[in-house]
């Protein structure tokens, strides 16, 4: 605002107040204004009619014993119809809404616990503008809005909150690393149960096509050649199957060693088990079809 001998010219959004004699004269509105200094009048102050904003930094205790500092800002601003009240009626504005904030902070916050006001700053600011509100209206201000910007516990609080969430994170993360496992342990069950499943089909399979091919091989030799019973062409077929085997063993180079009787008689129940194993098979398998 400039004052210049006479003439007072307040900035705008800005209002001036003028004493006569130390008496309250008039409103000094924006522009160019007129001050009789012959007769004693002065200009004793001025007031913004902008929105102002005051942070008010509040240390209570919780419900469950836990020190906090509440950071609220409080918007508010001088009514243009109140600024008598405003100017005259209090000393210091902002010293008055701190202690009307630091009132109901600590009113309302000890009846929560540190969880429940993280939850309930919308609460705890619309309680301390109503009261601010209804308070601040007799001196010429009206609340616009009031944040509770932050909530700040102890050091060692925030980190005891930080361990306890990551705990139970972590048991979170340990239950469902368990059920994963669990579920390729049961996968990895049922493919390998499956897996035998199809391997037994297919060993049934293959024995039955042996014993097919045998005995399509035993017709087809007794019927070229006469006088030849099928026990005996059967004994001279797994004789040379059991001759081409270790004929096998001996010409591949990732072959086991494997130790046999092979004496003449041995090799003769050697021929015996197998066909009475083949002759159990059919056997089984002829059941298995009735």
């Amino acid at each position: 605002m400039s004052v210049c001998g006479c003439f007072a010219c307040p900035e705008q959004e800005t209002v001036a107040v003028i004493e006569t004699c130390g008496k309250f004269s008039h409103i000094a509105h924006p522009g160019l204004n007129c001050v009789c200094c012959c007769l004693g009048s002065v200009v004793t102050g001025s007031l913004s009619l902008r929105v102002q904003q005051l942070d008010v930094r509040c240390e209570t205790k919780t419900k469950d014993n836990v020190f906090v500092t509440l950071v609220i800002s409080v918007q508010y601003q001088v009514r243009r119809d109140a600024v008598y009240d405003a100017y005259y009626k209090l000393t210091d504005s902002k010293q008055q809404i701190s202690a009307y904030v630091f009132d109901e902070v600590r009113a309302a916050v000890p009846k929560m616990n540190l969880d429940d006001a993280y939850e309930m700053k919308e609460d705890i600011a619309k309680s301390v503008k109503d009261a601010l509100s209804k308070s601040m209206s007799d001196y010429g201000y009206m609340i616009l809005h009031v944040l509770v910007n932050d909530i700040e516990p102890a050091h060692k609080v925030k980190e005891a909150m930080n361990e306890i969430n990551a705990a139970r994170r972590i048991r979170i993360a340990a239950a469902e690393k368990a059920e994963a496992e669990k579920l390729a342990v049961v996968k990895a069950a049922e493919a390998e149960a499956e897996a035998k499943f199809l391997q037994g089909q297919g060993i049934a399979r293959q024995r039955q096509a042996i014993i097919n091919g045998l005995r399509d091989s035993v017709a087809e030799f007794q019927s070229g050649v006469d006088g030849i019973s099928s026990k005996e062409v059967l004994s001279l077929m797994l004789i040379t199957q059991y001759f081409d085997t270790l004929k096998d063993l001996g010409t591949h180079n990732k072959a086991s060693t494997i130790f046999l009787n092979h004496n003449p008689g041995g090799v003769s129940d050697i021929a015996g088990q197998i066909r009475n194993s083949f002759m159990e098979a059919q056997a089984a398998g002829i059941n298995k079809r009735d």
